[in-house]
């Protein structure tokens, strides 16, 4: 069984999407990081940088947190969502590593600076908006070239990107002169694992 600490943000709902992907038992701890319960004790001693998700893989006594890394566990776990080759595998890390060193930050700095900032700084928003303009430019070449992020394989890289994109369409910021992207997120949108997998804990609160 594994334990999935999550609340409704992209990141979180990775996660789930993964887990019900894989048809793999599990039950959900809420930690509503509205009221700061990332930063309580038994939490920060399951993730020093008191962030969601986490699970703890009670058949194996695994805690694992970053979402990224969560994935990969899961699909290592299960020898599915991810290739099975040296070179596929390398792949889809390299992928990984850039949804999280380019796709969240940047999509979630974007957001931050338009919509929630108490000041409007024209700067910032023109900086983060061109690059996510450019990371969905990065994205629409890459799905230009095949069905899916890592080949015509649906993989957790795809799981990991589909959360911010999804997100970002729901807060508003479209994407309608990317038609790659626009039918990759549709395609994947239409499976039933995610679209239940979207609603642990909850919807996105947009």
């Amino acid at each position: 069984m594994i334990e999935l600490y999550t609340h409704n943000t992209p990141n979180g709902h990775k996660i789930s999407i993964c887990l019900e992907e894989l048809e793999l038992p599990y039950t959900v701890k809420h930690i509503n990081v509205y009221e700061g319960e990332q930063f309580k004790e038994e939490f920060v001693a399951l993730n020093p940088n008191a962030k969601v998700p986490v699970i703890v893989d009670q058949e194996t006594g695994q805690t694992v947190f970053e979402s990224c890394a969560i994935l990969l566990y899961l699909a290592d776990k299960t020898g599915r969502l991810v290739s099975q080759s040296t070179q596929g595998r390398w792949e889809a890390i390299q992928w990984l590593f850039f949804q999280a060193a380019s796709i969240g930050p940047m999509f979630g700095q974007r957001a931050h600076f338009a919509l929630f900032a108490p000041e409007k700084i024209p700067y910032a928003i023109e900086r983060y908006t061109k690059e996510t303009e450019r990371l969905y430019g990065v994205l629409e070449q890459r799905l230009k070239q095949q069905k899916y992020l890592c080949g015509d394989e649906y993989s957790i890289v795809d799981i990991a990107h589909w959360g911010w994109v999804y997100t970002a369409k729901r807060m508003g910021f479209g994407f309608d002169q990317f038609s790659c992207l626009i039918a990759w997120h549709d395609q994947i949108a239409e499976r039933p694992a995610v679209q239940k997998g979207i609603q642990v804990p909850g919807p996105l609160p947009f």
